[in-house]
């Protein structure tokens, strides 16, 4: 099941939307896609340096293993402010993997009061270090973030403060420089969205003691089990074309569904990384999650029978996972001593078969889909995952026929948003004029 990647990707549920036959016919297409991206020739072609992992030199890693290290010697918590794909990836690894998730907190990702408050108040006491992560330095949600938390860190700045941002210009580097700041740089050519295994990710993630060496093997092994473009070699290809196959045939949204709660910011990562990158020119599947078993009692009923508009993708454990008993109950007043001390004796086991009974419902009902199951969840496997979804994407986003590394619709709000308050430059901004209409009850 593993030969070479710690992933497996199983087809079974997609057919007969999907079969071997039509993603074998899809091969030129992914071949052409594959070229342009490796030789440089697509769109977007200045944003590929995540391509060809390690991403950071030996020196550089040695440098931030040290960093993260003082830095977790010295204090109780790491402040990480940045949004998207400045923050995603590192806290998608860390709520995976880390011991102890609660020794980095976010903030930058929103412009909520409630929420600085509330961190202001939960951080109150302890040793802070904070790494603020910027490629300008000016983006509004971590720079407004920043100003405001700053303080937190006290007389400590210049030890405890650490920048990661462009290596050459930018608001943040100007401030880290004057401030005396630790700083690592974000890579002129990769976009936020694919920086994982940049220092923007892996700073955060040794802080919270993973291994970044084993992460950075997986996303190595796995690109180069990617440079083969056969899709029956590749299962990276092989789901990117499965995917364009379902969205030629009229599915709108792909959802993507875990059983295991600590994979849950995979799915957040997962959704800018599609979102942002094929989701331009009025194309691309929509990117959702959902957490299962939880939200087959909420969202279940309309995946079993609403619109037939969703494929679905599930991502599942094969193993290593700590073994929970079922006792058994004298009464069995809730009647479940048929599964204590029998075959689905565990938990693991109960929520294995309620994965197996639910792609089988969902394919039934018409939701075709296909599941990616990781050999367990470690530091190895979860970097082949990242790279495995980003090369998938890239490829994606190129037989679509988008730029898979640009976002130019994210700029619409903040125009917008900047006239509104005033931003000196923008008060002749294009945009609608409006005005509140209420409906009075």
């Amino acid at each position: 099941m593993f030969d070479k990647l710690p992933i497996a990707l199983d087809i079974t549920n997609l057919e007969p939307n999907v079969t071997r036959e039509m993603v074998a016919n899809g091969r030129k297409l992914v071949e052409a896609a594959d070229k342009d991206l490796r030789s440089g020739t697509c769109q977007g072609a200045d944003f590929t340096g995540w391509l060809k992992p390690p991403l950071v030199g030996d020196d550089e890693l040695s440098r931030l293993k040290a960093c993260a290290k003082r830095l977790r010697d010295e204090t109780d918590v790491l402040l990480v402010i940045g949004i998207g794909g400045s923050y995603l990836g590192a806290r998608a690894v860390i709520e995976a993997l880390a011991d102890d998730p609660g020794k980095v907190v976010y903030a930058g990702q929103n412009i909520s009061s409630h929420y600085i408050k509330r961190l202001r108040e939960q951080l109150a006491g302890k040793r802070v270090a904070i790494n603020v992560i910027s490629k300008s330095g000016r983006t509004t949600e971590p720079a407004l973030a920043f100003r405001v938390l700053k303080d937190l860190v006290g007389d400590a700045a210049k030890s405890r403060i650490v920048a990661t941002t462009d290596e050459k210009k930018g608001a943040l580097l100007q401030l880290a420089q004057k401030e005396g700041y630790e700083r690592f740089v974000i890579p002129e050519d990769i976009g936020g969205r694919y920086s994982v295994m940049s220092a923007v990710g892996l700073l955060p993630i040794a802080y919270a003691g993973i291994d970044i060496d084993a992460l950075i093997s997986g996303a190595t092994a796995c690109a180069e089990q990617c440079k083969n473009p056969d899709p029956e070699k590749n299962p990276a290809y092989f789901y990117a074309i499965a995917r364009g196959i379902l969205y030629a045939q009229g599915f709108s949204i792909e959802l993507l569904a875990s059983f295991e709660p600590r994979l849950h910011y995979i799915a957040e990562w997962w959704k800018q990384l599609y979102g942002e990158s094929e989701g331009k020119d009025g194309k691309g599947l929509f990117p959702a999650s959902v957490d299962f078993t939880t939200d087959l009692h909420s969202m279940g009923q309309y995946i079993q029978q609403g619109r037939r508009i969703l494929a679905e993708t599930f991502l599942m454990i094969e193993g290593g996972e700590e073994p929970v008993a079922i006792p058994r109950w004298e009464d069995d007043s809730d009647e479940l001593n048929y599964l204590a001390g029998g075959e689905f004796d565990e938990v693991s086991k109960v929520n294995q078969k309620a994965y197996e009974a639910t792609a089988t419902a969902h394919h039934e009902g018409g939701v075709p889909n296909m599941t990616i199951t990781l050999k367990q969840i470690d530091a190895h496997s979860l970097g082949a995952l990242l790279y495995f979804f980003e090369i998938a994407c890239a490829v994606s986003g190129i037989m679509l026929g988008v730029n898979p590394f640009d976002q130019p619709g994210v700029e619409a709000y903040k125009k917008i948003m900047f006239r509104l308050l005033g931003k000196p430059g923008f008060a002749d901004a294009e945009c609608a004029e409006t005005t509140p209409d209420y409906v009075t009850f």
